[in-house]
């Protein structure tokens, strides 16, 4: 073929490397391997639980709650320290290293669709072998020898192997990224429970040390009445015992509370007694809003972390299927190199030293006693796992959902009986220390009032604490702490 004076030849490396390149835009969208389809989404339209939690925030404002859900206990050290532990958590800044890491597994496998360029260059220095003569043994010749160049390789990604590694380490990448936010939705449902616990144990305290003071104060009165002649001494012994079993509950109550500072410091990045200082005072237990923006089951798989990161998971193994299959295939590759090699430096750029190569390499595996095969099937069944956990992450996603709604309804049944309970113990308690100084019933009924009081106090600090920590829960099951900032 001739063109413009110049013969081109069919078989020249400009035809050939056109040709490929020709057959590269043909088959560039091409990929082999199954494309990602999201899975299917069977939840149910609401939740089975009692509706004890309804709201009528709009979307964007529930959006914002789940996002710093914390904020609605109006608790400024609960929001401080849930603040200083999402920037200072040993588990947030290990996720967030495992995102660097995915990042840079992504632009591993992103640079395998360029071309790469390797620079050479070498100098070596010989003598070849001498010779017999007339006046003795000769040395052979010394020369040098200088060499240097540039090499380019292409792997063409025909059949999108290499494109599909990318989208499996995309996937991968977002997987990291949900995994973040999952860490980050159970460190602030952790920072908060313990503070709640903490709240608990040190309300706890106050009512054992109140009710023993009630009780001390009993059993001096006991103990004046005895003197005097009018009670026997089986009175003095009860209401001595009685104050004894209250005040060993103290140093337990004491000890659960110390323990729960230990962990939000740990929480918090901290050794263990850092915030002794700070959170040694006592502080009320954070009380529950009247309403809480529960939402819809749809919206539980669109927010929860866990159950983005299993999609991810199945889009990762998808796209292996394609890399795996991708080696049924031939690969075609460009290479080429230009350098120069001269005996002396002198006549390095001398077009006789000069020398270059350029030309394409095909290769395919034929036969390899079915390896790829298997590989195949390998990332089919991995891919296969993969939608099992999804199905079973939404699963036990709606379990806990609906274990928290119905778990917080009984509950504040529970707490409202509790409260009447208190009140009227209270009440029995006046009357009977009121009939008992006058003289007109036994200890046993001052001593089984108090007794119940106290019980009821410290079981309905118990049932508050609970009430609150199941509306962490509740928050956690729904995915919230978390915000999409992008």
């Amino acid at each position: 073929m001739q063109k413009d004076g110049q013969i081109i030849s069919c078989g020249s490396p400009r035809v050939v490397c056109l040709g490929l390149m020709l057959c590269l835009m043909v088959m560039a969208g091409c990929a082999v391997g199954p494309d990602f389809q999201p899975p299917q989404k069977q939840v149910p339209d609401e939740w089975a639980g009692p509706a004890t939690m309804p709201t009528t925030a709009p979307a964007k404002s529930a959006e914002r709650d789940l996002a710093k859900w914390w904020t609605i206990f109006e608790d400024p050290t609960l929001t401080s320290l849930v603040e200083r532990a999402v920037q200072s958590n040993l588990d947030m800044k290990l996720a967030e290293a495992r995102i660097r890491q995915a990042r840079a597994a992504r632009r591993g496998a992103l640079s395998g669709i360029g071309p790469t360029v390797n620079a050479t260059g070498s100098f070596q220095r010989s003598q070849s072998p001498g010779s017999s003569g007339p006046f003795g043994d000769e040395e052979g010749p010394t020369t040098n020898q200088y060499q240097g160049g540039f090499d380019a390789g292409w792997e063409l990604d025909i059949f999108g192997g290499v494109r599909r590694g990318v989208e499996a380490a995309d996937a991968d990448l977002q997987a990291t990224v949900e995994t973040r936010r999952d860490v980050l939705v159970t460190l602030t449902s952790e920072v908060a429970r313990n503070y709640i616990d903490l709240c608990a144990f040190q309300e706890r305290t106050l009512t054992a040390r109140r009710n023993l003071k009630a009780q001390q104060h009993s059993a001096e009165l006991t103990r004046q009445r005895f003197q005097a002649g009018f009670v026997s001494s089986l009175d003095v012994a009860n209401a001595d015992a009685q104050v004894a079993t209250t005040s060993a509950q103290i140093p337990l109550l004491e000890a659960s509370a110390r323990q729960a500072i230990y962990s939000l410091s740990v929480l918090l990045g901290r050794e263990p007694a850092a915030l002794m200082q700070e959170l040694s005072a006592a502080s009320e237990i954070p009380a529950v809003p009247p309403s809480v923006p529960v939402g819809v089951p749809t919206e539980l798989l669109r927010r929860r972390p866990d159950i983005r990161r299993a999609e991810a998971d199945i889009h990762a193994a998808t796209a292996r299927i394609g890399v795996a299959t991708a080696d049924l295939f031939p690969k075609v590759a460009l290479s080429s190199s230009i350098g120069y090699r001269a005996s002396d430096l002198d006549s390095w750029f001398d077009r006789i030293s000069r020398l270059w190569s350029l030309g394409p390499a095909v290769s395919w595996r034929i036969f390899d006693t079915g390896r790829i095969q298997s590989n195949i099937e390998v990332q089919k069944a991995l891919e296969e796992q993969s939608v099992i956990t999804y199905q079973q992450t939404v699963l036990a996603a709606l379990q806990e959902v609906e274990n928290v709604l119905i778990a917080s309804a009984k509950e504040q049944e529970h707490r409202k009986a509790l409260a009447e309970a208190v009140a009227a113990n209270r009440k029995a308690v006046e009357l009977a220390t009121e009939l008992y100084t006058q003289g007109q019933t036994d200890f046993l009924n001052v001593l089984q009032a108090q007794r119940s009081l106290y019980v009821s106090e410290d079981v309905l600090a118990q049932s508050t604490r609970t009430v609150s920590t199941n509306l962490v829960a509740l928050y956690k099951a729904l995915g919230g702490g978390w915000e999409d900032k992008g």
